[in-house]
């Protein structure tokens, strides 16, 4: 065990390793912190290449290895390719391109030969933090990333700083300052670069799914409800507080069954593209709300019920063109791939859908064939035995509502799977699901039963932020409820989740998964600083959401009015850009003007030293180090120069050696010009002497 001990290298101290050791370290570290938020995006190959090469590379530079050479690098890259292929099905895209920039940085640091290879990386990791605000634009993301990009400054300058052995320190204190020193310029761009959408994307980002979809198969929204983002945040007009019950926030209305899955009906083409937006007859006073939502890639907004289309109420956004459906929902032109913010007004009281035409009858009433026989059977059972024949719907509906409360029901996020007729299994077997099993149960019911009625999701309830009087709205609160409809009083809004978990519109608690570790021992340990934790972090996140994420071309132009531009448009914004680019390029030029006259205070005292070394007869040029200078002096003035030659190699090693200094030492001047004093007397005494 004593000769294993003694084999293995000891780690010498990060202040006693070799300076291109250190500064390979630091650039490999600063490359993990960059490519770690990726991990759980990138292929299992993709991670696990990745830190092989970076491991690989670290210990080429612990133990002073020779780099490897074209052949095997190659082999790496062109197997990376093929597995990009193969677990991307492309080499486009999001997804193949941060995977391949991945690798090529991971690779490139195998040719860390000189400074451009540096360079190459440095600049790779640059447009790597680019790729992650492509999937998130958090604020973690956004502190992540600023970690990230003074490393790879730091790792920039210490690249820029030739000689010596520069601390860490100094060179990240370098980097932090030319950082500052463009901060303006960022803040100004900021705020008036004009505001586009998006600059890049590919279709494949309008299929991914970050909360609700225009279909549901059973078990959908229980995914969703695991997911503990937020999907939008809500605040009232004048600190008004509203009722956790009347927190329905209407997502995609499903009429169409084929027995597996509900879908929307179609809207925008053919008849109903003529159909006038529904007739809502509102009751008592209006809620108004501001909504700031994060993007759900879906043609819709999910909007307070009931938002009518009326010059007061309706939302207004910009670059949008929005639409009521007959069916209630606020439709949009296209998918809504950005945070966007906009005001309405909503009336929690109202009734609307008063006539029903054949059309949507039959499609409110329609049953597949085959599916589900033993509900279809169940229903005919219990309306005769509950002698409901004759009842009106509201009736109907409420006694299928007494029955769930009666029942063995059961509300759970992990129902488990159900088979071909699932609302049988679900309905007359197990009687454990999520607000979606309820709500397409009950559908299903009322139908058989004769009642007209469809599923409608979206989210409801909702936390109530610390800080601003904002509501937050997450996709755990995403929910399933039903729509019976009744002549003359039309659509009437019936959640059979309530019935079965009263708490969950009641109070607004949605179920919950299960935490992680570390939340978990929080919540175990304190759950009121588990709260404050997250409530605090949700005031920073917010507060970042409405001042820079959400910062939009109204606010420019708002920002213009306040400088004195009566009537601000893009001709203005475009021409103060080209003035401030104008400016900034005129103060650069004057700085390069005034740093030409700036020299460094080692070529000032080189200068200084050839200058005292020119009466003693030798000849220095400016490209001469101190160390030959040294030698040329003990050549040209024998045995009397050691004092003034010892100088020259203690300036050597003050430039070069492992202290190596930024500034030379003012001592050490006065050493050597007292030095070079005295043999310049001691020779002009030698020349009188033989003169004489």
């Amino acid at each position: 065990m004593a000769r294993i001990e003694t084999s293995l290298p000891r780690w010498p101290g990060w202040r006693h390793l070799p300076r291109d050791t250190r500064d390979t370290l630091f650039l490999l570290a600063v490359i993990g912190w960059t490519v770690l938020p990726h991990l759980a995006r990138l292929p299992w190959w993709c991670v696990a290449l990745s830190a092989l090469v970076l491991v690989w590379r670290a210990h080429l530079a612990l133990a002073n290895l020779r780099l490897p050479g074209r052949v095997p690098i190659a082999a790496l890259l062109v197997s990376a390719v093929l597995l990009t292929l193969w677990s991307e099905q492309s080499l486009f895209g999001k997804e193949a391109g941060v995977t391949m920039l991945v690798v090529l940085m991971s690779l490139k640091t195998l040719e860390l030969r000189a400074r451009r290879d540096a360079l190459v990386v440095f600049f790779l990791g640059f447009f790597l933090v680019l790729t992650h605000f492509l999937y998130s634009q958090s604020l973690f993301t956004a502190l992540a990333m600023l970690v990230s990009v003074w490393g790879l400054l730091t790792a920039l300058v210490l690249a820029h700083m030739p000689v010596g052995k520069p601390s860490l320190r100094q060179a990240g204190a370098l980097a932090a300052r030319s950082a500052l020193f463009g901060a303006p310029v960022m803040v100004a761009l900021f705020l008036l670069f004009p505001r586009v959408g998006p600059l890049w994307g590919t279709p494949q980002d309008a299929l991914g799914r970050t909360g609700l979809s225009g279909t549901l198969r059973l078990g959908g929204v229980a995914e969703i409800a695991n997911d503990d983002a937020v999907a939008f945040r809500v605040r009232f007009d004048g600190g008004m507080v509203a009722q956790p019950e009347q927190l329905y926030f209407r997502g995609p209305v499903l009429s169409r069954f084929d027995g597996v899955e509900w879908r929307r009906r179609p809207f925008g083409n053919g008849a109903d593209a003529t159909r006038r937006a529904p007739a809502v007859r509102t009751i008592g006073a209006p809620l108004s709300y501001e909504v700031t939502l994060e993007p759900i890639r879906l043609p819709l907004l999910p909007l307070l019920e009931a938002t009518p289309d009326t010059a007061e109420s309706a939302p207004q956004l910009e670059g949008y063109s929005l639409t009521l459906r007959p069916d209630l929902q606020w439709q949009t032109d296209r998918l809504v791939t950005e945070r966007v913010r906009f005001r309405a007004q909503a009336w929690p009281r109202f009734e609307y859908g008063a006539t029903l035409d054949a059309d949507e009858r039959f499609e409110a009433l329609y049953l597949p064939r085959g599916f589900n026989p033993r509900v279809l059977a169940w229903a005919t059972a219990f309306k005769r035995e509950q002698a409901l024949q004759g009842a009106d719907a509201i009736t109907l509906g409420g006694a299928v509502l007494d029955y769930i409360r009666r029942g063995d029901f059961s509300y759970t996020l992990a129902p488990g799977f159900y088979g071909r007729d699932a609302i049988d299994e679900f309905w007359l077997d197990r009687r454990a699901g999520f607000c979606e099993h309820f709500a397409a149960a009950f559908v299903v019911v009322m139908r058989a039963l004769g009642v007209p009625a469809r599923v409608v999701t979206g989210y409801q309830g909702a936390e109530r932020a610390p800080a601003r009087g904002y509501y937050i709205v997450r996709q755990s609160h995403a929910h399933a409820w039903a729509e019976v409809w009744q002549s003359r009083r039309g659509w009437v809004r019936m959640d059979p989740t309530a019935a079965v978990d009263p708490d969950r519109v009641a109070r607004s608690r949605p179920l919950e998964p299960a935490p992680g570790i570390v939340a978990g021992a929080l919540r175990t340990v304190s759950p009121a600083l588990m709260q404050q934790l997250r409530d605090g972090w949700e005031a920073v996140n917010n507060a970042w959401n409405q001042w820079v994420l959400n910062y939009s071309r109204t606010q420019q132009f708002d920002l213009l009015k306040g400088l004195g531009f009566a009537a601000p448009d893009w001709a203005t914004l475009g021409l103060i850009v080209l003035l401030l680019a104008a400016g900034a390029a005129i103060a650069a030029a004057a700085w390069a003007l005034w740093d030409r006259h700036r020299q460094d205070p080692w070529q000032r005292l080189q200068a200084r030293v050839r200058d005292a070394l020119a009466p003693l007869g030798v000849a220095a040029r400016g490209c001469d180090s101190p160390r030959r200078l040294a030698a040329m002096v003990r050549e040209r003035l024998g045995e009397h120069s050691d004092l003034l030659a010892y100088e020259l190699d203690a300036l050597d090693r003050l430039r070069y050696g492992p202290q190596a200094r930024q500034r030379p030492d003012p001592a050490w001047w006065q050493r050597f010009s007292f030095e070079a004093s005295r043999l310049r007397r001691a020779r002009h005494g030698r020349a009188a002497l033989r003169a004489g």
